[in-house]
């Protein structure tokens, strides 16, 4: 029997014609392998160059985690009273009306979710992959599209289809990662002086300034989790699942990130990680030879394919839920009769990642408008304490741990990502918002169609 079956059993559709097929493993191959991206073989070098005594710079990923780990509890909370699919829309919808949720899901289409797929897609095609079979532009281009194809084709044929390859993509780059740790502490010839060496020198306001923005990258290195929640609808037990799955995924990539920076302050001191853009390559390279650099281009394929993935999976559930509510296209919550997927809502952001892949602007547009997400993330916390307040009756399987100490927290390391960035990008930040704004007009040209939220 098909998996997607509605008779299948555990396959009960929810309330939103979705079946709930995932369980708890898929949550946390979600939430691990959203996270883990490019971040870990990248944002190393430029936190080192924000903090060069190791313990600081090993203290920096211990905070960005706990930060990032306390987010999650609070998402959490919000999954378990509001199983449905669309996760932060919901939650926003909930606390602040339909406006803000509506933009919230504008910006993840037009540019954040597309153009992260669209920036993995011609990373994947032409600047990884060439590393093994030289490619002319032309043929980096129809790798792309035919990247992006595939995994929407995985997606639009069942969410089980998606999750387990989603799950087999995890396994393997977390398995990978920690390939790359046992190498480097058996095999390298590093020093244990490189974990304390340079020391801190004195507690002063340039050492906290730097702290700071070496947070803002590390934060940006965790993100990812939040995706599980656009995918509770068709979660199992989601007041039990979505709250482990999160925990679970979130302190097993704390763990991996920290064993992988320690392995390569292990061979180099931080210094010469802050001078390393490949990080991950010369570490390997060092330890094994040349051999070292093919491995860890393999490990990156593997990861950004899991991330786009990951997207693809989660992402359509979003415009699906606003179209439920008259806020989107009207067919993108229509539901395959077959594969009870959000088919068109599939193929809708597929088609658009490819449009962005192929325009080569999409990288730009990104960056300004990723900043903004932060805000979105800092308001569906705050949801937990509005409705904490408004809704006290509201049924919540799961509660924050350390309410209202742990949403207040992520809230201020958000609002802090939001204000670095307006500080010190503030014409890119200016971007973004107007990018965010531009979807006013449709918000009121679809308000205007009479189409009701739904309840």
């Amino acid at each position: 029997m098909d998996n997607n079956s509605p008779a299948d059993k555990g396959s009960i559709p929810s309330a939103s014609g979705l079946p709930r097929v995932l369980g708890l493993w898929d949550i946390v191959g979600i939430v691990i392998g959203g996270i883990v991206g490019s971040g870990i073989f990248l944002v190393p070098a430029a936190i080192a160059m924000e903090v060069n005594a190791p313990l600081v710079f090993l203290a920096v990923w211990v905070v960005g985690g706990l930060l990032s780990f306390f987010g999650a509890l609070s998402f959490a909370e919000l999954g378990a009273a509001y199983p449905e699919a669309g996760g932060m829309y919901v939650y926003l919808r909930e606390a602040y009306g339909s406006l803000i949720p509506f933009l919230f899901g504008w910006a993840l289409f037009l540019v954040i979710d597309s153009g992260a797929v669209a920036t993995l897609a011609v990373a994947f095609s032409s600047k990884y992959l060439p590393y093994f079979f030289p490619l002319s532009w032309g043929a980096s281009k129809i790798i792309a599209v035919a990247f992006v194809a595939a995994l929407v084709t995985v997606n639009y044929v069942g969410v089980r289809k998606g999750a387990d390859l989603q799950n087999l993509l995890t396994i393997i780059k977390f398995a990978a990662l920690a390939g790359i740790c046992v190498v480097v502490f058996a095999f390298g010839k590093g020093s244990p002086t490189h974990f304390v060496s340079p020391g801190v020198e004195s507690f002063n306001w340039g050492l906290l300034g730097g702290f700071g923005l070496a947070l803002v990258h590390v934060l940006w290195a965790y993100k990812g989790w939040e995706a599980a929640t656009y995918s509770v609808g068709e979660t199992r037990n989601p007041g039990k699942n979505l709250p482990w799955g999160l925990f679970i995924g979130t302190v097993a990539v704390i763990a991996i990130y920290l064993v992988t920076n320690l392995a390569y302050l292990y061979v180099f001191p931080a210094g010469r990680i802050a001078g390393s853009d490949r990080i991950a390559s010369d570490v390997m390279i060092q330890t094994i030879g040349p051999v070292g650099a093919s491995i860890v281009a393999v490990i990156i394929l593997i990861s950004i394919t899991g991330a786009a993935n990951q997207v693809l999976l989660t992402s359509p559930r979003v415009y699906y839920a606003m179209a439920r509510d008259g806020l989107f296209f009207k067919h993108t919550a229509d539901v395959h009769p077959r594969f009870l997927t959000p088919h068109v809502s599939i193929l809708a952001i597929g088609a658009w990642s490819v449009i962005l892949s192929l325009s080569g602007t999409f990288e730009q547009l990104l960056t300004y408008v990723i900043f903004g997400q932060w805000i979105f993330f800092a308001l569906t916390t705050g949801a937990v304490l509005i409705l904490r307040r408004r809704r006290p009756d509201l049924p919540r399987p799961y509660k924050v741990f350390g309410y209202p100490f742990t949403p207040i927290v992520f809230i201020i390391s958000a609002l802090f990502i939001t204000l670095n960035t307006l500080i010190n990008q503030f014409w890119n930040a200016l971007a973004g918002l107007i990018i965010i704004t531009l979807g006013l007009p449709f918000y009121v040209y679809w308000k205007k169609k009479g189409q009701k939220a739904a309840p």
